[in-house]
């Protein structure tokens, strides 16, 4: 497997930046937060796209997704939430990424059934324009869906190839699965693994791996004994939590941790 972390651990990093932290650790690949605060978001030229877009190719680093935040869910009109996937796949296209990762952002106005509906008939509509990019949409289990279960409901409705699953293993375990539970409900459908940590339940203040609660041993030998080989990415929500540790200091131990799990499930 191979190992990145999301910029949503480092809010407003310059690329440059994250770059040299990703090579001096040892990280193959970075998530890209694309939202207006961070270096990398849809609102850039094709000349500053281009620009990334080399950067991260000379510095030998891969651009593992690109982080949105359309929630294909979500109740109202289906055509603003197309015209933000779309554009998140531009923006993926450009940058050389593989995936675009959306929230299902469900509302409690409605029924599961209406949320899975809407979710799946805008998924449906962008996956033809994803194909021909040759870039994969995947749903994070996230909130009204942050189970694999919850998450099946809709991909099943798509049934499209370039819909898939990013896995947030925080998420399915509040939800109450287990990690074999998890990934027996994604396994088809899994483009990447989203790992991280947390004190428990009622505190999901990022930790550093190993630190917390969080079933990573579980997770990381699910995915061994199933000879899965995609990627783990660390989320970090530093973002969301200003008081939690600066993850530059975090990263080393980090992978180390992740490589002890990795061999240790081989």
């Amino acid at each position: 497997m191979k190992l990145a972390f999301s910029t949503l651990g480092v809010p407003g990093l310059p690329l440059t930046d994250v770059l040299r932290l990703a090579t001096a650790h040892g990280y193959h690949g970075v998530e890209l937060r694309a939202h207006p605060e961070e270096p990398a978001h849809p609102g850039l030229t094709p000349d500053e796209r281009a620009a990334v877009a080399a950067e991260f190719k000379g510095a030998g680093v891969e651009v593992l997704g690109v982080a949105g935040y359309a929630r294909v869910a979500a109740p109202g009109d289906d055509e603003p939430v197309i015209a933000e996937v779309r554009a998140l796949l531009d923006l993926a296209r450009d940058l050389g990424a593989p995936y675009v990762r959306v929230f299902p952002g469900g509302s409690s106005e409605q029924s599961a059934e209406e949320a899975d509906a809407t979710a799946a008939r805008r998924l449906g509509t962008a996956a033809e324009y994803a194909a021909d990019l040759g870039v994969r949409i995947l749903l994070e289990t996230h909130d009204s869906h942050r189970t694999g279960a919850d998450a099946m409901r809709v991909l099943g409705l798509v049934g499209h190839r370039q819909v898939g699953a990013l896995w947030d293993v925080m998420h399915t375990w509040l939800g109450g699965e287990q990690p074999s539970q998890s990934y027996a409900a994604l396994s088809p459908h899994l483009g990447y693994v989203q790992v991280k940590d947390i004190a428990s339940a009622d505190d999901t203040t990022p930790l550093p791996l190993g630190a917390g609660v969080l079933p990573l041993t579980e997770v990381v030998d699910v995915l061994s004994r199933h000879g899965w080989d995609g990627w783990l990415c660390w989320e970090y929500e530093k973002r969301w939590y200003e008081a939690a540790a600066p993850l530059p200091d975090l990263l080393g131990p980090g992978r180390e941790h992740l490589a002890r799990l990795l061999t240790d499930s081989a």
